[in-house]
């Protein structure tokens, strides 16, 4: 495999002519770092991929692709499967996009003798990128699942390079204190993002996404603890914490009530039903003002369907022709689908949210303040 040239067509596309990650970029062969991957067939089915096989070109297409490669669905890494395996559930773990880990690099804004946390190891990337631009003795990488941190530690090793790697839950406790922490997993504001707080040197500065939102927060640590910066103009999808080898059951049984019931208000809505995962602000500003509210969206012919559930017993289901009005079915203490007609009533009022380019205060228990203007929001907090 010629894969100098492919990363090099690659580091054109991610960076700038005078960008200092161009070269680094270029240099490194990704391909290595994710030798088997999970794609899904024309059924929705994930099937198994492999490189190194009949079809080299097909790897090194995949590989060196401006794309996120899943490497682990539910409990099944792609590197323990069998080629007839169909794992069912969400994906746990990937390669994440190099466009993506350029990003959050710029973000993290690495300098030289400056130690760097890379939370959420994954195959290695981000790791890789870092320790050739800061030198490996400054990269530690951790993440929850012994593997991943083994078999990174292990390729990169092949590369001639070597992080310290670190295998731990990031939501518990983090060992070791980080002049820079980028997280490219989403930390739940609160007790989760505690850790990852405290072991943050003062001075220094965090780049993350929050759980259940596409918001990417960057902020320097005060003397007295806080973490005060802003949401950057820019969003990323990135999976959430785990603590264990799965993401906790999702809330099926409400799910299906939610498809079933009639519910205890039935009411026309304001605006077409919409696959709100995929709206990123949308998503995220609910879950800002709902913590903890999980999504489904479904098609049948020109009938948009979509649900919402949350712990405490509530649901939501819209369902319309196309773009048409919706007939909306609500039960529970919440009413999560006036929740999110609220949200698009202030976007189109004001033909924005106030969320990217608010101003972040994140105190030591992991509370998130956010405030623009007017607004004012917390995340994480007790009540």
């Amino acid at each position: 495999m010629n894969w100098e040239k492919r990363a090099g067509v690659l580091a054109d596309q991610v960076t700038d002519p005078d960008s200092r990650w161009r070269p680094l970029v270029a240099a490194v062969p990704r391909h290595e770092l994710v030798p088997r991957w999970w794609d899904v067939d024309g059924t929705g089915s994930w099937v198994l991929r492999e490189g190194g096989g009949d079809d080299p070109d097909a790897w090194a297409e995949a590989a060196y692709a401006d794309r996120s490669l899943v490497t682990r669905v539910g409990e099944l890494h792609a590197d323990h499967a069998m080629p007839d395996d169909r794992p069912e559930g969400l994906p746990t773990s990937s390669a994440t996009q190099p466009s993506l880990i350029v990003r959050m690099l710029r973000h993290g804004r690495l300098g030289t003798g400056l130690s760097l946390l890379d939370l959420g190891t994954g195959a290695g990337g981000l790791a890789a990128y870092a320790c050739c631009r800061i030198g490996d003795r400054y990269v530690t990488s951790l993440d929850v699942d012994g593997y991943l941190t083994t078999a990174a530690a292990s390729r990169l090793a092949t590369l001639g390079l070597h992080p310290k790697f670190i295998t731990g839950d990031a939501t518990e406790r983090v060992r070791g204190t980080y002049d820079r922490i980028i997280s490219t997993v989403g930390l739940p504001a609160g007790q989760g993002l505690r850790p990852a707080l405290a072991a943050l040197a003062p001075g220094g500065r965090i780049a993350t996404t929050l759980a259940r939102t596409s918001l990417i927060i960057t902020g320097w640590k005060q003397p007295n603890g806080d973490v005060v910066g802003r949401v950057e103009h820019d969003t990323a999808g990135f999976m959430l914490t785990r603590s264990g080898d799965n993401y906790p059951p999702p809330l099926t049984e409400l799910f299906t009530h939610a498809r079933e019931s009639t519910g205890e208000t039935t009411t026309t809505g304001r605006y077409p039903v919409l696959d709100v995962t995929n709206a990123r602000e949308l998503r995220s500003m609910l879950e800002v003002t709902t913590p903890g509210v999980e999504l489904a969206y479904e098609t049948s012919g020109q009938t948009r369907t979509a649900l919402l559930v949350h712990p405490d017993g509530s649901w939501a289901r819209a369902s319309a022709e196309g773009t048409a009005p919706p007939e909306v079915h609500e039960g529970g203490p919440q009413n999560l689908w006036q929740a999110l007609d609220r949200i698009r009533e202030h976007l189109n009022a004001e033909g924005s949210l106030p969320l990217l380019g608010a101003r972040v205060r994140i105190t030591p228990d992991g509370v998130c303040h956010l405030w623009r203007g007017q607004w004012r929001a917390s995340m994480g907090g007790t009540s």
